[in-house]
């Protein structure tokens, strides 16, 4: 592009009959003026393309900042989301674990506790009825006794005492505790 520096300097060759000089000057003068206002005007506008085109970068680059920043935290939520999700399956596969281990042991204690009661209930059965055989043998006594008036005589060395001081064994129920059983 030629500059306005070289408009003023060109210097044109005279012939004979040309055109005037002074109007010629003039006229370059005026162009020369336009041409560096122009030039001027062209350089400032590059500039500020310039200028422009490195804003564009800068925001192109802040753009591609923000969408990677958006996309990490967006997998962060989504990580984080997935985590939590993991962890509360976690947590709730253990409380069902806890939970059936209760009611394991709860049902093993009902079982042992059943156990118990009818072992309970057969010790009974068994000293009733020991119970009432030392009764009716005494009863047979008395009504021997009652029967034939007749008090016989018998020393009390010679009495059968061995029913009626017998200890009757009944053993207690059984219960667990902290895992051990325990006959009380």
């Amino acid at each position: 592009m030629i500059t306005p520096m070289e408009i003023h300097n060109k210097e044109f060759k005279r012939k004979m009959r040309g055109y005037d000089q002074d109007e010629v000057d003039e006229f370059l003068d005026i162009i020369v003026i336009d041409y560096e206002k122009l030039y001027r005007e062209n350089a400032e506008l590059k500039d500020k393309i310039n200028l422009q085109n490195e804003k564009m970068r800068h925001y192109i680059e802040l753009e591609k900042t923000i969408q990677n920043t958006l996309l990490m935290a967006q997998k962060a939520s989504e990580d984080a989301e997935s985590n939590a999700k993991e962890k509360a399956t976690i947590i709730l596969k253990d409380a069902k674990l806890q939970a059936e281990n209760i009611i394991k042991d709860a049902n093993n204690q009902v079982i042992l506790l059943e156990k118990n009661k009818e072992e309970l209930i057969k010790n009974i059965k068994v000293f009733k009825a020991k119970v009432k055989s030392i009764l009716e043998t005494q009863m047979e006594i008395l009504n021997e006794i009652d029967n034939s008036g007749d008090f016989p005589d018998i020393k009390l060395e010679e009495i059968d005492n061995s029913n009626i001081n017998k200890e009757i064994e009944i053993p207690g129920p059984e219960f667990e505790e902290n895992g051990q059983t325990i006959n009380e």
